[in-house]
């Protein structure tokens, strides 16, 4: 049986990485559409993290368990920069500000040798672990969905139904954004390291506008109403590759005809239904 699966494993290791990774980003995603925002910066984020704790472990030569919280400062800082002016905007708005900001990062990344320029970082020691990704993503869950059932939670729901009314309610809107807004930043840098310690190799263009897109359709197909739904829509997405490895040019079009198709028959995704509020 243990060989069974050590076979199963070394076959599927990138599928396995891959799936808890997606579901991270899943979880960074959903915090902000949670509070009626379309942030889609959750791609710079991860880009972000990613090559800092790329520069830690192989310029530092610090352990990974320093590595990984650290790697969550400079996306912390960069949403923080970001926040006052770009939460001022929604919708679309909001969306295109983002995207345009991680394509500055991008930009950035191709042209400064620190980070390798075109050609990316490669040979990153492999420090991440199957048991390291799954249990952040466990604990990622029930943080959120403890945080879902509060009063927090309560919230965040009245905001996104109508910022307006929920502004003059009483609750802090401002304060809520920007927290929704660092947690997805941290979510997200903690997925790029923990992608750049499982592939050794990043690159520029692995988070520019087309992984911000699929980030976000995480979220269009599993819905939004738990934690678990935009991680069930990550799961699948991240699945489906493998799944229709025999139509190698048509992934892409099944890809974007799944999404369609979930969109306009199952408008609140997959995973439809909300979490019960805490009558406290």
């Amino acid at each position: 049986m243990a060989a069974w699966l050590d076979d199963f494993f070394w076959t599927y290791q990138n599928v396995v990485y891959g799936l808890g990774i997606n579901g991270l980003l899943a979880l960074s995603i959903y915090v902000v559409l949670a509070v009626g925002q379309l942030s889609l910066g959750q791609a710079a984020f991860m880009g972000l993290g990613a090559y800092s704790s790329a520069l830690m472990t192989m310029q530092l030569k610090w352990p990974f368990f320093v590595v990984l919280p650290a790697s969550c400062i400079t996306p912390v800082l960069f949403a923080l920069a970001i926040g006052a002016p770009t939460l001022r905007l929604s919708g679309v708005y909001l969306a295109i500000a983002t995207i345009g900001l991680g394509e500055v990062l991008r930009a950035v990344y191709l042209n400064v040798d620190l980070v390798g320029g075109a050609l990316g970082i490669s040979g990153i020691p492999e420090r991440a672990s199957a048991t390291m990704i799954y249990g952040l993503l466990a604990a990622a869950i029930v943080v959120l969905w403890v945080i879902g059932r509060s009063f927090i939670g309560r919230a965040m729901e009245a905001m996104r139904e109508d910022e307006t009314a929920a502004a003059v309610m009483g609750i802090p809107v401002g304060r809520y954004k920007l927290g929704a807004l660092l947690a997805s930043a941290v979510l997200a840098g903690v997925a790029g390291a923990l992608s750049a310690h499982v592939s050794s190799f990043i690159g520029p263009n692995e988070y520019g506008f087309e992984p911000a897109v699929t980030i976000l359709s995480f979220a269009l197909l599993g819905g939004i109403g738990t934690p678990l739904a935009p991680v069930a829509g990550a799961w699948i997405l991240t699945l489906l590759p493998e799944v229709l490895r025999g139509f190698a040019d048509l992934r892409l079009v099944f890809n974007g005809l799944i999404i369609v198709l979930a969109v306009l028959f199952l408008p609140n995704g997959l995973l439809p239904w909300r979490m019960r509020r805490s009558p406290r």
